[in-house]
């Protein structure tokens, strides 16, 4: 059986989206609408994105590195807060899927600060979406056009 490369190079792919929801118990529930649904929507990742995950690590020590030689050590406020997100003891895993969570969070989008506020305060649900995006992502792109943007409901 030979690969049909006219097929492939002819077909329109889009994300492959998910749900990640959120436990009954968790704290994470109080920050949803009463009403509304307490999930986040998540997609796969491209290649370039996987590339991006993977340089994180590197990145995350050269930028400590350049932080503490700007800050000289200083204590202010904003230097604080800047050490406080980007340290080099930040575990490899982590920092990897900090990006994961941060490239693949459709819903709600949260800056890359508030990435590292979901994982430090909610360790297990960042786990869960980061691992819901990287199973997206092992699955591939779907062949067809996305669906529509706009909520229905």
């Amino acid at each position: 059986m030979a690969f049909d490369t006219v097929k492939f190079t002819s077909q329109v792919f889009c994300p492959r989206t998910g749900r990640y929801e959120v436990a009954p118990h968790s704290g994470l529930r109080q920050f949803f609408g009463e009403d509304d649904e307490k999930v986040f929507l998540v997609r796969g990742l491209t290649a370039s994105e996987v590339g991006i995950t993977r340089d994180a690590t590197t990145r995350n020590r050269d930028i400590a590195a350049l932080l503490e030689a700007l800050t000289g050590g200083e204590s202010s406020e904003k230097a604080q807060a800047m050490q406080q997100l980007i340290r080099p003891e930040t575990p490899d895993d982590v920092a990897r899927r900090l990006e994961v969570v941060h490239l693949g969070l459709v819903d709600p989008k949260l800056n890359f600060p508030d990435v590292v506020r979901l994982a430090e305060n909610f360790p297990i649900e960042f786990y869960g979406i980061s691992d819901q995006i990287l199973m997206l992502t092992g699955l591939g792109r779907l062949p067809g056009k996305p669906e529509s943007s706009t909520a229905s409901r």
